[in-house]
């Protein structure tokens, strides 16, 4: 008998309850799990690479990550010369896009993923977007540090469970405007993905995240490094010796990391980001405010660069 009392209290309070978990479902989700698969690329072996995305992303499955991202140029490898890029490149209706794409058929977790890309005659640094199975788009660096890329000027904003992200490349995220641009566009998330092999990596880890703590406390936005790790000193196809030293990492609005995959291993990075947290600095207004004010400003300046320099 002293049960029904109980059972009568939890009633009342599924009854009370019940509006405040109905408006919660119609919001939407609250978090979205991103994360990065730190890995080694095989220079010019797809079939490797292949099969280190399909066990990245059985991983990022069993975490239950909305978006994993993998490192600039995985697919095919990054190369010095224009010839080796080119012997290691392809189309995103090929017979190898096919099969990554193949790779996602069965999931909900959204693939990052980058590759030589030919398109027409010009080859393009790109990153492909890709979800159940099919491609919903693409990024292509915009200011490439190889000369033998064309430079992309398409600045595409994607959404997954009400994050709306886009996607910058290595070198790209050393300049304002890129993340700038997509910022304005909406993203509140930034994925950059790189392929770094250097000679100085100290000071190279010094540089870039400077640069990417800046891009996310100027736009008030998340900045995802997404870097690859190299085993030895030596990389085929690239000059010299160097590092691949890996080191990927959330920054949260603030510019503090928030999540990290260490030096110089394969790890699957994973970050669970709350869409309702509030920061100090607050979304894109910022470059909102200064590109709707100063930009004729901007512009004037810009042409005194232009004009020829008197002796």
């Amino acid at each position: 008998m002293r049960s029904i009392p109980r059972l009568l209290l939890n009633v009342v309070v599924c009854i009370l309850l019940f509006p405040f978990a109905a408006q919660a479902a119609e919001a939407g989700p609250r978090f979205v799990r991103v994360g990065h698969y730190q890995c080694a690329c095989q220079q010019g072996d797809f079939e490797a690479n292949l099969a280190t995305v399909k066990k990245g992303l059985a991983q990022a499955v069993d975490a239950k990550l909305d978006i994993v991202s993998f490192p600039e140029c995985f697919l095919t490898g990054y190369y010095a010369k224009r010839e080796d890029a080119r012997a290691h490149c392809f189309t995103t209706d090929a017979p190898e896009m096919k099969r990554v794409l193949d790779l996602t058929a069965g999931c909900d977790t959204m693939l990052l993923v980058g590759f030589n890309e030919l398109r027409g005659d010009k080859l393009y640094n790109t990153v492909a977007v890709i979800e159940r199975g099919k491609l919903l788009g693409r990024y292509s660096k915009s200011l490439p540090y190889e000369g033998y890329f064309e430079p992309g000027r398409e600045f595409n904003v994607f959404e997954k469970k009400g994050l709306k992200f886009g996607i910058v490349i290595c070198s790209d995220g050393g300049y304002i405007e890129p993340t700038r641009i997509l910022a304005l566009k909406g993203a509140r998330f930034i994925f950059a993905p790189h392929f770094n092999f250097v000679s100085d990596p100290l000071h190279h880890n010094m540089t870039v995240r400077s640069d990417h703590i800046a891009r996310a406390v100027e736009n008030g936005v998340y900045f995802l490094r997404a870097n690859n790790i190299v085993v030895g000193t030596k990389l085929e196809g690239l000059r010299n010796e160097g590092y691949g030293y890996g080191d990927s990492y959330v920054l949260d609005p603030h510019g503090q990391i928030v999540a990290g995959a260490g030096l110089y291993h394969e790890h699957l990075m994973v970050y669970q980001l709350d869409l309702d947290q509030k920061y100090r600095v607050a979304w894109n207004t910022r470059s909102v405010k200064s590109g709707s004010e100063l930009m004729e400003q901007l512009r004037e300046a810009l042409e005194l660069h232009k004009r020829p320099k008197s002796r």
